[in-house]
């Protein structure tokens, strides 16, 4: 079975439909329905203290912009993205991706005049820095750049400004996952876009997609971030579903979990200690739930801890968007709207 045929089982669809057609017969996620049946879970404790914002700014920056990423690199280094200024990166002099030491200093910094719209991001094993831009603007977007710790651009997928569904295109990719071997996850779709996940070689060469626009098992409605546990389980955080569906590597679907909320940002530690940033619950998106990270087991589902966010019951989107972990313990949030950094330290 090719890529596109897997896509086109996933979408619930006969292959001799024309592409085009996959969006528009599917349709947009429920949003709030999607989490029907299971009570918010916002009672929690919540063993860390905040810290915000934390870190120096970045580099040329007069204030921070839009946090969307967040990792310790196997350096000890934490890298962090932000989107510049208003929101987008296009025809600014700042560098969205800054490499700090866990004191939260500066140390280095790269990437300006590639992104318009920095999205996803992710450090693998090897200590490569990964990105996405998920928007387009007609000369930047729609694209993947995977970097070395120090900076160096070593590759880029996708075709500058060009939103597609193929084999060498993107629209919207969302966020990026590196697996054991080498291949390599990308998700697509963030409102609009292919709402699928397409898989690549190290060399960056199409292998296979699957997905497609919808709300039943394998479908996705804005997929926006993915992580990977001990067991090779892939998360996907299903957005505008209100949950998280995991799945074999090879795309075969498993399970959904709706009892994470709304699922903006996702991340496992080699614990499988499960890490899920909500910033868009609490208004028509997903009532009752309130904003924040909720910190649980990736073996069971189990909900433990609720680190709840300053803004939690607000209308407007809030709170970390993005969220990561260091090997001390201490969570790490990407706050798009309040435009900062926020560390949670445990209390001992």
């Amino acid at each position: 079975m090719t890529g596109l045929q897997r896509l086109f089982r996933f979408a619930g669809i006969g292959p001799g439909v024309p592409i085009i057609m996959v969006a528009a017969a599917c349709g947009a996620g429920p949003d709030a329905e999607a989490a029907a049946g299971v009570d918010p879970v916002n009672d929690l404790p919540n063993p860390y203290e905040r810290i915000e914002p934390w870190a120096e700014l970045p580099p040329g920056a007069t204030q921070w912009g839009q946090v969307t990423g967040v990792e310790q690199g196997p350096d000890g280094s934490l890298y962090v993205m932000h989107r510049c200024f208003e929101n987008t990166c296009a025809d600014r002099p700042e560098n969205p991706i800054v490499k700090y030491d866990m004191d939260g200093r500066a140390l280095a910094s790269w990437g300006a005049g590639l992104f318009n719209y920095p999205h996803g991001f992710h450090v693998d094993y090897e200590g490569n820095v990964w990105a996405t831009d998920a928007r387009g603007n007609g000369q930047l977007g729609h694209r993947v750049f995977k970097f070395s710790p120090d900076g160096e651009l070593l590759l880029t997928l996708g075709q500058a400004g060009v939103a597609g569904l193929g084999t060498d295109v993107f629209n919207q990719p969302t966020d990026v996952l590196v697996l054991p071997g080498g291949d390599f996850l990308v998700t697509e779709g963030h409102g609009e876009g292919n709402d699928r996940v397409v898989r690549f070689n190290p060399a960056g060469e199409f292998i296979d997609a699957w997905g497609g626009p919808g709300s039943g098992p394998g479908q996705f409605s804005t997929p926006h971030a993915i992580a990977r546990d001990s067991q090779g389980r892939i998360f996907i955080g299903d957005r505008a579903n209100n949950r998280i569906q995991i799945f074999e590597e090879d795309g075969t679907f498993l399970e959904e979990w709706k009892q994470f909320s709304r699922p903006s940002g996702i991340f496992i530690d080699e614990d499988d200690t499960i890490y899920v940033a909500d910033s868009e619950s609490w208004g028509p998106n997903n009532p009752g739930w309130k904003k924040g990270i909720r910190v649980g087991s990736a073996r069971d589902g189990s909900v433990s801890y609720f680190i709840e966010d300053i803004e939690s019951t607000t209308i407007e989107h809030s709170g970390a968007e993005a969220v990561g972990v260091d090997s001390e313990g201490n969570v790490y949030g990407g706050v798009v709207r309040r435009r900062m950094l926020e560390k949670h330290v445990p209390v001992r």
